[in-house]
């Protein structure tokens, strides 16, 4: 593994957290269900698909705000589960209606992957 640092640490700590917060159905119902709650999944997409990341195409991002080729990939695989799970119910569909979905839990576990990887490259840094 070849650790490519992270020449976005501020990028970065937004990422982490919204890839631990895919990988809990229990924060999702418990916050993103939440109409006084800031975050909701809306949010989360917003951080990685659009300002901190692009989970659709994620490469450029590698020494950005991803640390390894291992992460490009989970990252990917993120944003694929994610874009089968957006097609299916509509980018306009509520958050419960995403969490409800069938291929939700191919999100929640590309997520947990990429989240016990991301965690531990920044431990080992």
């Amino acid at each position: 593994m070849i650790d490519h640092g992270v020449a976005l640490p501020y990028y970065r700590m937004h990422v982490v957290p919204a890839v631990v917060a895919l990988a809990s159905p229990t924060r999702q119902r418990e916050v993103w269900l939440d109409p006084g709650e800031f975050e909701d999944l809306d949010h989360v997409v917003h951080v990685l698909f659009d300002d901190f990341c692009d989970a659709d195409d994620p490469h450029p991002w590698l020494g950005q705000s991803l640390r390894t080729e291992e992460e490009v990939e989970l990252m990917a695989r993120l944003g694929a589960a994610y874009g089968v799970v957006q097609e299916a119910v509509g980018a306009d569909a509520a958050d419960e209606v995403y969490l409800d979905s069938p291929a939700w839990p191919a999100v929640v576990a590309a997520a947990g992957r990429l989240a016990q990887v991301m965690a531990a490259n920044d431990h080992a840094a």
